[in-house]
C-alpha cells in the first residue's frame, strides 16, 4: 500500500538529515512513522511524505533512511507559508508532479490550515482515496478568534502591524480566506481522521456524507514517561504553552490574576512561545502589535510585572520539565479542537484547568480528570486555579485520573491501528466490496 503523507511542515528526524530548519510542532509525526518501521513487513506501508520548503515548484526529490529498516521517499514544495490565505494555484501542477512520481494508493493530509491541503486534493482529485486529518479548523476559529477583547484591540494598528497588514482585524480576515479555502478541500475529499465530536460535527456539516475515521492522536515520546508530583512543582505556578495570540487567551490569564492574588500573592504565570511582551531593545518595542500592547496595559494596570514570565519557544524535553515544575496547566483558549499541549500535560499527570470549548470535552471530563470553565469567564478561571492551589488532595486525583485518560485517548499502538484500519477499509475493503 502506498500511502502519501502531506504535512504542514518537515518532521524532525527528516529535516535534520536534510539540514533544514527543525520544528517540534509535527513531533509526534516521528513517533508514529518509528511505529510503522517495527511493524512485520506485511503491516508496512510504503510511505512517502511531502512538506513545504522556501523555493518554487519541487524543490527535494529524494529517498531518506528513517530506521533501519524504513526509507521513506521524501518531496519538498515551495510555499509561502507566511501568507497561508494566498492561494496559488501552481501548487496544484507541482503535486501533480509529485503524484506521478510515487504513485500513491491513498493521499493523507495532516491539516487542512494552508494552501497545500486544497491544492493536493485537487490534484489527486480521487475522493475515494483521499484523507484530510483535522487538526484546527480555520472556518471555525475565524469566529472565536478576538476571544473577547475591546474593540480599540481588534482594529488598533501599531507600527509593526501597519508594515506588516497584520493587525488583530486582519488576522481573522485571513482565517475567513484561510476557511474558505479549507471548505472546499473538506468538500473535495471523501474521508476524514478526527478524533472530538466537535471536529466531527464540524466536518459533517461542511461535507454531509463524508465519511468520518476516529483516528487518536499519539503524542511526542518524551511525555510518556514521567509524572507529575505536588511535592516537586514549583508552588502556586500556572504554566500556559502559548500566548501569541487572542485565541490563546493569555489576556483571561491575566485579567484573573488579581483575584487570585489576594489568595495567593506568591503566584506566577510562566508562558511558552513568540514572546510578545520583548522590550529590551527598541527593535522590540518596534515589533510590537497590538495585542503585544494590550498585554502589556493589563500586566501594568493589574501590577503583574514580578508574575509574570515569558519563557521564549521550548524544545520537548524543556516543555515536559515546565509541565513537571508547574502547579497547573491551564488552557485558556476561546477555541480549540484537540490541543497538543492538553494532551501532553495530562499524559504526565499536570493538574490542568481548560476552557469548556470546541474538542477539550472529548479530550478531558470536567470534575474529574481537571476543571472545566465557561470560554471568557474570568471570575470561574480565577476559581478554578484558586482551588487547584487550595485543595491538593483532589488535585492529586485530578492528576491520577488524566493521567489514566491521557494514556488511553493517545495510546500509540490503539492509534496505529485505526490508522492502519481507515487505510484498509479505504483499499483492501473497499475493493472487496466492489468485487462482491
Amino acid at each position: 500500500m502506498r500511502v502519501l503523507w502531506v504535512c504542514n511542515l518537515a518532521i524532525p528526524m527528516i529535516a535534520e538529515q536534510l539540514n533544514l530548519p527543525v520544528s517540534n510542532r509535527e513531533g509526534w509525526l516521528t513517533g508514529l512513522i518509528e511505529k510503522i518501521s517495527l511493524k512485520p513487513i506485511g503491516d508496512r506501508l510504503t510511505l512517502g511524505i511531502a512538506f513545504p520548503v522556501e523555493g518554487a515548484g519541487l524543490v527535494i526529490n529524494r529517498v531518506v533512511t528513517v530506521s533501519e529498516n524504513c526509507t521513506v521517499k521524501v518531496y519538498g514544495f515551495g510555499e509561502d507559508t507566511a501568507n497561508p490565505d494566498r492561494y496559488d494555484d501552481t501548487l496544484e501542477d507541482t503535486f501533480r508532479g509529485v503524484i506521478s512520481d510515487f504513485k500513491p494508493d491513498i493521499v493523507h493530509v495532516f491539516g487542512t490550515e494552508y494552501p497545500h491541503a486544497l491544492a493536493v486534493t485537487r490534484a489527486f482529485n480521487d475522493p475515494d482515496h483521499t484523507i484530510l486529518g483535522i487538526q484546527g479548523l480555520c472556518s471555525r476559529i475565524a469566529d472565536h478568534y478576538t476571544a473577547d477583547i475591546p474593540i480599540s484591540v481588534k482594529y488598533g494598528i501599531t507600527f509593526r502591524d501597519l508594515v506588516r497588514r497584520d493587525n488583530v482585524w486582519q488576522q481573522i480576515e485571513k482565517f475567513k480566506r484561510r476557511g474558505m479555502n479549507e471548505t472546499l478541500a473538506i468538500q473535495l475529499a471523501g474521508h476524514i481522521a478526527g478524533r472530538t465530536d466537535f471536529d466531527r460535527i464540524s466536518v459533517e456539516d461542511i461535507h454531509p456524507g463524508v465519511k468520518y475515521h476516529h483516528v487518536g492522536e499519539t503524542m511526542r515520546q518524551p511525555f510518556y514517561q514521567g509524572s507529575w508530583k505536588v511535592e516537586n512543582c514549583i508552588p502556586h505556578s500556572i504554566f500556559l504553552s502559548q500566548g501569541d495570540y487572542p485565541l490563546k487567551g493569555f489576556h483571561y490569564v491575566l485579567r484573573a490574576m488579581p483575584k487570585i492574588l489576594k489568595e495567593f500573592p506568591d503566584a506566577v504565570v510562566y508562558v511558552a512561545g513568540a514572546n510578545l511582551l520583548a522590550s529590551d531593545t527598541w527593535k522590540d518595542r518596534v515589533k510590537r502589535c497590538s495585542y503585544g500592547r494590550y498585554l502589556h496595559k493589563l500586566i501594568r494596570r493589574n501590577h503583574l510585572k514580578d508574575h509574570v514570565v515569558m519563557l521564549g519557544k521550548l524544545n520537548a524535553d524543556q516543555m515536559k520539565e515546565q509541565y513537571l515544575a508547574s502547579n497547573v496547566f491551564v488552557c485558556p483558549s476561546s477555541l480549540e479542537n484537540s490541543p497538543n499541549s492538553l494532551g501532553e500535560a495530562m499524559l504526565l499527570g499536570v493538574p490542568c484547568v481548560a476552557s469548556n470549548v470546541g474538542g477539550i470535552p472529548s479530550m478531558m471530563v470536567g470534575g474529574q480528570d481537571g476543571i472545566l470553565f465557561p470560554s471568557g469567564n474570568v471570575d470561574a478561571l480565577a476559581d478554578a486555579i484558586i482551588e487547584i492551589f487550595a485543595q491538593p488532595e483532589i488535585t492529586k486525583a485530578y492528576s491520577r485520573n488524566a493521567k489514566k485518560h491521557a494514556h488511553e485517548n493517545h495510546d500509540s499502538d490503539n492509534n496505529y491501528s485505526a490508522l492502519m484500519m481507515m487505510y484498509y477499509s479505504m483499499t483492501v475493503f473497499a475493493e472487496a466490496e466492489d468485487i462482491t
